[in-house]
């Protein structure tokens, strides 16, 4: 799909064992929904919460890791399929794999989480979300997700949370150590992988290329008057490079560069003639390069220096002419200064630079902007609380300066119980295609802001673990698709459509957490309940937010037995409204899938899996199918 109009999606343009000691200070922090994994500890380190490497226990945010051994283990094709069974996340897919997926975290809006790549932000400028259909999980180390405002840190964009995403890193191994991964399955998919990682004690390496492709399915239903009766295919094609080097002096220096290109197949929904056109394919590209320095001049302080850039690039075709283009480009900077005051007691200082530049076949009013932001955080603890306070000024180009800030504490009851309260403010600017796509865009549209009231309670207890987080999210001109708005269409003599500031809208939401090992099975259970209201002053008022599912359910089972290894997904989902005045209600469903593996030795190991085993027929876009039943065999192999 281009990046600059939409495949009949108006939402993009409206824009496993645990160690109790470290479960009971880890509040909101969970390790990802599939178990089984290596213990966790006090003493791992995570970035996404606090903007550079701290304990998981310095951590106040409810957040979730999904480690490289967890994303082989549940034998997810995509970083999709991963993300659904995050806790507050909810996705919605045009139509089987490769195809446009958006993401909704905690009730916001789908361009309200931020995405880093090794550090580097990205996503689409034109459309303000990222292509996560496109990313390649076989060359993901590890994926972190932080729920809830990170403006105070990171700026435009973090008010439903953060995901970040770690390609592999070479380790301290002293060798070269190969892997590879090759698999095929329901409509005559292939998947391919290979790489190399490795390193010593000063210098460290990874390397690896991956690619796919598959017929797909028919991604549009009969209902729809674009839909053309055949398979609608995707293939990918992706390469990482990730090194880096610690001098004798201190300085460490590493850098990334990833690549991602993808080709889609589309029925006639791209052209938007009404009642025929002309088949339509995309050509996707994401790419990210990044660097960063780090060095101590003196022992309690350490600075970071890191530079990226991404671009997400498209291009669109019907009956095999060219129809459009659209390039977007991100480049940043920060410098960030840690600055330890005491044990247990970080300060730290931070500036970031940020450029979003647009080229498009179409002619945009204006096709870039700068934004700079200034920041301080501090984290402390003393006895059983710990604290973490930041703010944050950001000078937009097109929106002038915005004050965000966060305020977390948790407190220790006992050796197992935790308690945490936290309030947070964060804003996004408008996107190029909400502001100036041609006969769409609204040039008048405010920044969206918001405030967020959470809630939490762990425990960790012989049986397994808990955690319950409640929140509340008020968001002031909120950006949505109103049908009522733009300029008359020709064809139609009905306006087009475009973005408007709503005014405001309430999101009401609680997760639960479960974990336990019982029966020999590692088990872990979340829920998410959700209560969303349009609060605009029109006919809309009182309706729920479009695409989010009110009730999301996810239980994943996995258990080793000698050689074998067995596992069960169920996920389940509520009804939903496809759109702002709650016409379109899409039902809930659940779908169930199995997985096994058998190690043939300690580094190959053969895996299968039965994906919507009870062949469930769903939506989650409307007029869009889902894939059915699948199945899908995968041999690997990893030297030791």
């Amino acid at each position: 799909m281009s990046r600059g109009w939409h495949d009949g999606d108006p939402t993009l343009i409206r824009k496993p064992v645990f160690r109790p000691a470290a479960l009971a200070l880890l509040g909101g922090t969970s390790i990802s929904p599939f178990l089984a994994a290596a213990p966790l500890t006090l003493d791992e380190q995570v970035v996404t919460a606090n903007r550079s490497e701290r304990p998981v226990r310095a951590s106040l945010a409810a957040s979730t890791v999904i480690e490289r051994e967890e994303i082989e283990r549940s034998q997810a094709r995509s970083v999709p399929e991963l993300l659904r069974r995050v806790p507050g996340v909810t996705l919605s897919n045009n139509g089987g794999p490769g195809k446009t997926t958006t993401l909704f975290m905690r009730g916001t809006e789908s361009d309200h989480v931020l995405v880093l790549i090794d550090g580097v932000k990205v996503g689409s400028v034109s459309l303000g979300i990222t292509a996560f259909q496109d990313l390649p999980v076989e060359l993901i180390d590890r994926i972190e997700v932080v729920r809830g405002p990170r403006s105070s840190l990171y700026g435009s964009e973090a008010i439903g949370g953060v995901i970040q995403i770690f390609t592999r890193k070479g380790g301290v191994v002293g060798r070269a150590k190969p892997w590879f991964s090759a698999g095929y399955g329901t409509h005559d998919s292939y998947e391919g992988s290979a790489g190399v990682a490795g390193g010593d004690d000063k210098a460290w390496y990874s390397l690896g290329v991956s690619s796919l492709d598959t017929d797909g399915i028919d991604a549009l239903d009969s209902r729809s008057s674009y839909h053309e009766p055949d398979s609608d295919g995707y293939r990918n094609l992706s390469n990482t490079l990730r090194g880096g080097y610690r001098f004798e002096n201190g300085w460490e220096l590493d850098g990334t560069l990833l690549r991602s290109q993808g080709h889609n197949d589309y029925d006639r929904v791209a052209s938007f003639y009404p009642g025929g056109g002309l088949s339509t394919n995309a050509d996707n590209e994401q790419r990210v390069i990044g660097g960063r320095a780090r060095y101590s001049p003196i022992e309690p302080w350490e600075v970071t220096l890191q530079a990226g850039q991404s671009e997400d690039r498209s291009r669109e075709e019907m009956g095999g002419l060219f129809s459009s283009r659209f390039d977007s480009k991100r480049s940043s900077a920060s410098w960030l200064n840690d600055l330890t005051l005491a044990e247990g007691h970080v300060l730290t200082l931070g500036y970031d630079w940020q450029r979003d530049e647009v080229s498009s076949s179409e002619v945009f009013d204006k096709d870039s902007r700068f934004n700079r932001g200034w920041f301080i955080q501090y984290l402390g603890e003393h006895g059983r609380q710990d604290w973490q306070l930041a703010l944050r000024r950001d000078d937009n180009e097109q929106f002038g300066t915005h004050d965000t800030g966060n305020a977390a504490w948790g407190y220790a009851l006992s050796d197992s119980l935790r308690f945490g309260m936290s309030y947070g403010t964060a804003f996004k600017a408008p996107t190029f295609n909400e502001l100036y796509f041609p006969n769409y865009g609204n040039p008048s549209l405010d920044a969206e802001t918001s405030e967020t009231y959470e809630v939490s309670i762990s425990g960790t207890h012989v049986w397994g673990n808990w955690s319950v987080n409640g929140f509340r999210s008020l968001v002031d001109d909120l950006i949505v698709h109103d049908p009522s708005y733009g300029p008359i269409e020709s064809w139609s003599g009905k306006p087009r459509g475009g973005p408007t500031n709503i005014g405001k809208a309430r999101i009401d939401g609680i997760e639960l957490v479960l974990g336990s090992h019982w029966l020999g099975w590692d088990w872990q259970a979340n829920a998410t309940l959700l209560d969303t209201e349009n609060r605009a002053h029109d006919d809309n008022h009182g309706n729920e937010l479009p695409r989010r599912a009110r009730e999301v359910f996810n239980l994943d089972l996995d258990r080793r037995i000698g050689r074998f290894g067995l596992g069960a997904t169920l996920h389940a989902e509520g009804r939903r409204f496809d759109d702002v005045e709650n016409d379109d209600r899409l039902a809930g469903y659940a779908t169930v899938d199995l997985r096994g593996e058998y190690w043939l030795t300690e580094e190959w190991r053969l895996q299968a899996k039965v994906t919507n085993l009870l062949n469930a027929d769903y939506e989650t876009a409307l007029d869009f199918n889902q894939p059915g039943q699948a199945v899908f065999f995968t041999v690997r192999y990893q030297a030791l």
